[in-house]
């Protein structure tokens, strides 16, 4: 009997022990499939929140890119595109491939920084060295760093005036252009690592090879700090002297703004007929630094007297301006001016445009200039002010849009044989002898003065205007070379004789252009 009960017991602890497992087997269940249910929300969760960031960011990438994106991108097909993918792969194949040039393989000497001084063709001439010396000395140059110091005080940085990408692209064939040092040299250079000198005038290219170049290899980048007139107008490699032109002549073009606001002041010229251009070099800075004081009061003649003796780098302080005119090396007063137009037969109806900043004394010294020649235009009176907004203040950038101005005028006349002078009259020399008036200052102030003193008529002034300057108006002229004295000879950059094509029927100034003259 007890062996009985014992078994019933056991059987029946069994039976419970089955059905305690069965139920906790079944709540098992019951959690792992709620645990699986879990998991599957959360994954579900996950996928949902990273489908709507990637959706936004799809969105926010798609309009960034049709803003600011490459040309390339701009042409592949899009869900967001209201236009056909065939209309705009066709847009795609219409645009042509841009083909760099090949780079030049050399061995690099080292850096070579360079900060330009003056004001913008000063700049533009220096650029132009520096970008031939880079070349002969197998160097690596950095993008130059433009004058913030001078007169001017113009903050603009070389990308501000100039398409820095086309400048590198457009030279990789000739040199490596970088726009700043590698790193670890560029640490170097903000410790106070860096040779820094500044060469010596129109030195010849030889000089950079014996002198330059073992300070570059041994200091591993050198900083040339002052870069205008460095290299000299002859006797250089016509390999140097054609590089000089390709870097003005292709390679330095402005960027994209001023490019197409300078085009929108042409046509508006265009639009009215032929028009001439005046580079009228009289501006407050051109008077105090040269001491010309021809026509200004007393109360002028101080100020710019003041004015020259702030500037401590103008060392030339004590000028007779009766003397100095007399030698030529004044720039013609808009009085003056408008007495040589008038010898010259310019017609009195013609548009002139006035390439230059403020004139001396305003409107009471243009007024005899005014009312020779009534249609007087500016980039100021041509423009509305919103569309010189970006470019108030920063003088290069207006002075590159007269530069463009300047190029495409039928006449180009300046009063002073300044840096924007010559190198207009270079490129227009470059584009074909395109009509350029050089003014002979010295003769002219004399046949002035001889008119207004009555020794002089005015058809004997005229005619001796006309003739004196009936072989300076841009034809075709071998360029001056004098030994021992640069700064007396021909700027190469006013007459590139060596990138010139010749030219069989020089310029006739009785025959040329009549539409301009009366």
């Amino acid at each position: 009997m007890c062996m009985i009960g014992r078994s019933e017991r056991k059987s029946g602890e069994s039976g419970e022990r089955r059905e305690r497992e069965k139920e906790m087997g079944i709540v098992k269940g019951v959690e792992k499939v709620k645990s699986i249910s879990r998991s599957k929300m959360k994954m579900w969760m996950i996928r949902a929140t990273t489908s709507v960031l990637l959706w936004t960011c799809v969105v926010q990438l798609t309009t960034i890119g049709e803003m600011w994106g490459p040309r390339v991108l701009k042409g592949w097909p899009s869900c967001f595109s209201h236009e056909p993918a065939a209309a705009l792969e066709e847009k795609v194949l219409a645009v042509p491939a841009r083909v760099l040039p090949p780079k030049r393989a050399y061995k690099n000497n080292g850096y070579l920084m360079v900060s330009c001084n003056g004001g913008l063709n000063q700049m533009r001439a220096a650029i132009c060295d520096m970008v031939a010396i880079a070349r002969y000395l197998n160097v690596t140059l950095i993008v130059p760093e433009l004058d913030k110091t001078s007169f001017w005080a113009d903050p603009s940085e070389f990308q501000d005036i100039f398409d820095v990408e086309h400048f590198i692209t457009s030279l990789r064939a000739e040199v490596r252009i970088l726009k700043e040092l590698p790193p670890r040299l560029k640490r170097r250079m903000e410790l106070g690592m860096t040779y820094t000198m500044a060469p010596v005038s129109w030195s010849d290219i030889s000089y950079y090879h014996n002198q330059i170049l073992p300070l570059i290899q041994k200091y591993k980048v050198l900083h040339l700090n002052r870069t205008d007139a460095r290299l000299a107008n002859n006797h250089q490699p016509l390999e140097i002297q054609k590089l000089r032109c390709r870097v003005n002549f292709s390679a330095l073009r402005f960027t994209s703004q001023i490019e197409e606001l300078g085009k929108r002041v042409i046509n508006l010229l265009r639009q009215n007929g032929p028009f001439l251009v005046l580079h009228l070099r009289y501006e407050m800075d051109m008077l105090a630094f040269s001491g010309c004081t021809q026509g200004c009061n007393n109360e002028e003649v101080e100020e710019l007297t003041r004015m020259r003796y702030a500037y401590p780098w103008w060392k030339e302080k004590i000028i007779n301006s009766d003397l100095k005119r007399k030698d030529g090396l004044c720039p013609l007063t808009p009085e003056e001016t408008a007495l040589i137009l008038r010898a010259l037969d310019i017609d009195p109806n013609i548009q002139i445009y006035i390439a230059a900043g403020e004139i001396y004394g305003g409107a009471r010294r243009m007024a005899s200039l005014a009312a020779a020649y009534p249609k007087l235009v500016r980039k100021e009176t041509l423009l509305e002010s919103s569309d010189l907004r970006f470019f108030q203040n920063h003088s290069s950038q207006m002075a590159a849009l007269d530069y463009l101005v300047s190029l495409e005028s039928d006449i180009f006349i300046p009063t002073y044989d300044g840096n924007m002078a010559k190198v207009v009259e270079g490129h227009r020399r470059f584009l074909g002898y395109k009509k350029t008036i050089l003014l002979d200052r010295r003769l002219l102030v004399d046949l002035i003065d001889r008119l207004n003193n009555g020794s002089l008529s005015w058809d004997e002034f005229s005619s001796a205007v006309k003739e004196s300057h009936a072989n300076r108006m841009g034809n075709p002229v071998k360029r001056l070379v004098i030994a021992d004295r640069p700064k007396e000879e021909d700027y190469f950059y006013s007459n590139p004789e060596e990138c010139l094509q010749p030219s069989e029927n020089p310029l006739d100034p009785s025959s040329s252009m009549r539409q301009l003259f009366r």
